[in-house]
């Protein structure tokens, strides 16, 4: 909106600052701008939260982890409108959601604001059944898995097919308009691998999917999944801006040629990456330890569906599984737990599942658990950049 606004004002010759038209420009206001909502909001939806007495009670098979997590009980969680409402609203202030040299919408951020309140609606949902289970909704603990994954799997299948009728789409003259989207990236590999169609749908519903359950269950520990999405948002923005910017103006080369990435219109998710990095980073002011609120699914879902959809607008499926290294660990941890459990009739791989709670029940503290994991979120994003350059 001010981007049109501001747009607006300089083609009537009313003012001269053209700064808004850079991505860097409005991805950086879009952080501050997610930010300091962020803030604000949060503060109002705590409060509402306590007064509804929408609060956690967590309950683990595990006496001992029951025992150090007992004075969580009854913090507010659903904090993670906190972070929708940040996000949303600073996309619709800072992005170009209309081109209007082109008389065209831009695609890619209708889709980020549509998996966002997609899956925030699908984790609201399971948290207000579930928290409220024992005022309004006794007979239900929250959706049944099957529920949760057919809405998962549903709004991922609607993504994947819009966005592959986006990629798939041609100009006049027979031409893909994004040659690059249809195709499979490995890092370290210059050349692309063509897919088809039902391969790039089913590859993209699983990552959506994935994903999204990903940071559900890395949301365990206060502060845990906020900084780590923190951490991948900021890769996605760069990821983003490269796959459709030019070095040095607009006759320059493009720094998806120069690292030899696909190149996708995308840049405007930029904006959408950094909103998503000034909501985390405002709603850790409130989920740093020890809590005042949780995010829940209605904050996780989303946040993680969000990762996968922006690895798939810039191609970049594999790489994801670097950037995002700690919630590939957390979603491991309880396949492994689950699939040892099963197979030795009841022994465990590790003492609890996911693995943040296995670290805290061998005598870190949580801070310790989160802080460290925080780094090997970072060391894990900076080793995913490092290979942008090797091909």
């Amino acid at each position: 909106m001010i981007y049109h606004l501001l747009w607006y004002l300089r083609a009537g010759e009313r003012f001269g600052f053209y700064a808004y038209q850079n991505v860097i420009f409005r991805s950086v206001s879009a952080t501050l701008t997610s930010l300091l909502i962020a803030l604000l909001i949060g503060p109002r939806i705590i409060r509402w939260l306590m007064k509804k007495k929408i609060g956690d009670r967590p309950e683990f098979h595990h006496a001992t982890l029951n025992e150090l997590t007992k004075e969580k009980a009854n913090t507010p969680t659903m904090g993670g409108l906190i972070i929708i409402i940040s996000v949303i609203t600073s996309t619709l202030l800072w992005a170009r959601l209309y081109n209007p040299e082109q008389g065209v919408f831009n695609p890619y951020i209708a889709k980020a604001i549509f998996v966002f309140i997609w899956f925030g609606g699908i984790g609201g949902a399971d948290d207000w059944l579930k928290l409220t289970s024992g005022i309004r909704h006794r007979s239900r603990d929250g959706l049944v898995v099957w529920e949760k994954l057919i809405f998962q799997i549903g709004g991922a299948v609607l993504i994947a097919s819009f966005l592959y009728i986006d990629f798939a789409a041609v100009d006049g003259n027979g031409n893909p308009k994004v040659p690059d989207g249809i195709r499979f990236w490995l890092p370290f590999y210059s050349n692309s691998l063509p897919l088809a169609n039902w391969v790039f749908i089913l590859i993209s519903v699983f990552y959506l999917t994935a994903t999204s359950n990903a940071v559900n269950l890395t949301d365990g520990m206060d502060g845990l999944a906020a900084g780590c999405v923190g951490m991948v948002s900021l890769v996605l923005v760069l990821l983003c801006y490269v796959a459709s910017e030019t070095m040095g103006g607009a006759t320059a080369v493009t720094w998806s040629s120069y690292l030899l990435l696909p190149a996708i219109p995308a840049g405007e998710l930029s904006i959408f990456f950094s909103a998503i990095l000034g909501a985390v980073l405002g709603f850790l002011w409130f989920n740093c330890h020890p809590a005042q609120t949780f995010m829940g699914d209605v904050g996780s879902l989303p946040l993680g569906a969000a990762m996968g959809y922006g690895a798939l607008v810039t191609r970049n499926e594999i790489l994801l599984l670097v950037i995002g290294g700690v919630f590939v660990i957390e979603l491991s941890s309880v396949v492994l737990q689950v699939v040892y459990f099963r197979y030795t009739g009841g022994k465990r791989l590790f003492r609890c599942a996911p693995i943040h709670h296995h670290f805290h029940l061998v005598g870190w503290s949580e801070p310790q658990v989160v802080v460290r994991f925080w780094l090997i979120a970072a060391a894990f994003a900076a080793l995913a950049l490092a290979t942008l350059k090797i091909r």
